[in-house]
């Protein structure tokens, strides 16, 4: 599908590329702009969060437990635009303990990761992150 002589998958790249470079500057105004005001966010191993103002709590919550970085991203689309997925590597420090995890020590970890997303009208309205728990874990707590 082409609109404006660009394509929808091309669209919906762009957009995931825009998302995690604001990840990766921290700049959480940006990020937040990618997503539709009800959007519905799969945590990873957890509950669904919905509403852009529940992913900003999400993220104040990652940025006072967690220094991270996202490296080689690789972003894919459907042909329509309406799915795409991410694959990545998170670089990252645990700087304060998260709730049910294990203490914060400054722990560096580098882990495998993955996003699912749907996007209606160049916003995204579902984002699913996917990384491994246990590996995670066992970093962590070496």
């Amino acid at each position: 599908m082409i609109i404006d002589g660009v394509r929808a998958m091309d669209r919906a790249t762009e957009l995931l590329l825009r998302y995690y470079t604001a990840f990766n500057r921290a700049d959480w105004d940006s990020m937040l702009a990618c997503l539709s005001e009800d959007v519905r966010h799969d945590v990873n191993q957890g509950g669904r969060e919905t509403g852009r103002a529940a992913f900003r709590e999400f993220l104040a919550r990652m940025q006072r437990c967690y220094s991270e970085q996202l490296r080689d991203i690789v972003v894919m689309a459907n042909a329509d635009g309406s799915r795409a997925a991410a694959e990545y590597v998170v670089h990252g420090q645990y700087l304060a303990s998260d709730a049910g995890l294990p203490e914060a020590r400054g722990q560096h970890y580098v882990l495998p990761g993955g996003a699912f997303f749907e996007i209606v009208d160049g916003q995204i309205t579902r984002v699913t992150n996917y990384y491994n728990l246990d590996a995670w874990l066992n970093q962590v707590s070496a």
